[in-house]
């Protein structure tokens, strides 16, 4: 299956481009920079083409992520810190970004001859984020079927939507993934913060996959709280 992965750059998505370039045929990546305020991620997703030896698009959509205002990650709004579970993550949403690039993903996947294109949504993603759930990315690809009726036969793969992210760390393992080479912080700063959704979601995901983290956080004990305090509420 001639695949080509959506990948930010995060652990997620380089993860996944990996898992596909052991068991499909990986095309290429295609990141987007929407004017988010961690575009270091960026950078990873280019290494990550460069060590899978795959072409990485990486789309200009920073006129129109500026349009779509109101996220801490794109606006002067501060990240919040705790769990992907607290009511104020919401502040991470970036409305319908995900049924945006997955359109683009689909035409440049339609012109190129691929089969599919590949998205790394999972189970952690369903309390934020409404285009991560299994409602949308099913709806999503009978859309796109229709849309491409006729021309081309591209499909969307999404292994990990009904799995969770310490999955994806079980799964990355098994294939290979330098976590290490991977940045997930909304922050982006010099280092992975630790404290926001990202960062406590990553450090979970880690332990109850039961695999050495190698990130480096600033405050690296932050997510024990957070994960207290969201099960506690």
């Amino acid at each position: 299956m001639k695949t080509i992965v959506i990948c930010s750059g995060g652990l997620d998505s380089v993860s996944l481009a990996h898992m596909v370039a052991e068991e499909h045929q990986l095309t290429r990546l295609v990141s987007f920079d929407y004017g988010q305020r961690h575009r270091k991620e960026l950078d990873y997703a280019a290494a990550a083409a460069k060590r899978l030896g795959v072409p990485h698009d990486i789309i200009d959509m920073r006129g129109i992520g500026a349009a779509l205002s109101g996220s801490a990650l794109t606006d002067d709004i501060d990240v919040p810190d705790g769990h992907y579970e607290e009511e104020t993550m919401k502040v991470t949403v970036v409305p319908n970004r995900n049924a945006i690039m997955l359109t683009i993903a689909y035409g440049i996947a339609a012109a190129n001859g691929d089969d599919a294109v590949a998205t790394a949504v999972h189970g952690g993603d369903h309390f934020i984020y409404p285009d991560c759930r299994p409602a949308f990315t099913e709806a999503f690809d009978a859309m796109q079927r229709a849309a491409l009726d006729g021309y081309a036969d591209v499909r969307l793969y999404t292994p990990f939507v009904h799995r969770t992210k310490g999955d994806i760390v079980t799964a990355g393992a098994a294939h290979n993934t330098p976590f290490a080479e991977t940045w997930s912080c909304y922050k982006g700063g010099e280092k992975h913060c630790g404290r926001c959704g990202t960062c406590v979601e990553r450090r979970e995901a880690f332990h109850l996959a039961g695999i050495e983290d190698p990130t480096d956080y600033a405050d690296p004990d932050f997510w024990k709280a957070a994960i207290a305090a969201k099960d506690g509420a």
